[in-house]
């Protein structure tokens, strides 16, 4: 798993909301209804000719299969201060990569922010790890946002 990956899901966890299942028609065999009977309308149901108003079935048009619920948003400005407050550190995850890396557990070495810069695309030289560490925050702020993460506005400049 990468330095990232590992990131994201200490922060905002498994945001991805399981694929909705699908209940079975009323009309499809089961033990409660074989196939050679059907079960009675419900309550307000459409009686025979008449049609049922349900909204449109939205499908992505590439693949025809329905959108993924929308996954609600993790307010990482609550996860983070939580995760400071439980560490019991002075740490400023606001402003700086290595504080929000400890606040979160990791190790968070020059080696390994190296790496994870690598896996975000720093191109720059990677000695100076003042521009390194910056680089690293707003593009983990970014990133962060992009996979389902509520972050405030000002760590987005």
């Amino acid at each position: 798993m990468s330095i990232f990956d590992r990131i994201r899901n200490a922060i905002l966890g498994d945001v991805q909301a399981a694929a909705p299942v699908q209940p079975a028609s009323p009309l499809t065999p089961s033990p409660d209804f074989p196939a050679d009977i059907v079960p009675p309308p419900r309550p307000g149901a459409p009686q025979s000719g008449q049609i049922a108003e349900r909204p449109p079935i939205i499908t992505d048009p590439a693949t025809g299969a329905p959108p993924p619920a929308p996954t609600p948003a993790v307010d990482i400005e609550d996860v983070l201060d939580e995760a400071v407050r439980n560490s019991g550190q002075k740490l400023d995850w606001r402003h700086s990569i290595v504080d929000l890396m400890k606040a979160v557990g990791m190790d968070a070495s020059l080696q390994e922010r190296r790496e994870l810069a690598r896996e975000l695309g720093y191109a720059g030289d990677p000695s100076d790890s003042a521009k390194m560490n910056t680089f690293l925050h707003k593009t983990l702020m970014k990133r962060l946002s992009e996979n389902g993460g509520r972050v405030p506005p000002d760590l987005l400049d």
